[in-house]
């Protein structure tokens, strides 16, 4: 499985429409590309104008598939004007443990 991890810094006067237009990718990528897996917003508990994407793919030619599709476009079109970010926090593939075991 494939993880990403976001942060986004949005003025005060646009969070709503920030949350909104995350959300809508978040509901739409799951429904429908088929390598998306999770899709998570988390507003952070000590500073309200700092949103994270947390997001998990089947790979990452199916994170790649979502970069190239029309939510991922829609998202950035609507906060590029005022969002911060994305700033990247995590990138990578999962341990499993039977990875490990295999070593």
């Amino acid at each position: 499985m494939f993880h990403i991890a976001v942060a986004f810094d949005v003025p005060a006067e646009r969070r709503a429409e920030f949350v909104a237009a995350a959300l809508v990718d978040g509901r739409d990528s799951l429904a429908d590309e088929p390598g998306t897996r999770r899709f998570e917003l988390i507003a952070d508990s000590a500073d309200p104008g700092r949103f994270y994407l947390n997001e998990a793919y089947e790979d990452e030619a199916a994170f790649d598939a979502h970069c190239a599709g029309e939510h991922f476009a829609r998202f950035f079109a609507a906060v590029e004007e005022y969002a911060e970010g994305p700033t990247w926090l995590i990138r990578g593939t999962r341990v499993e443990e039977h990875a490990v075991a295999a070593g």
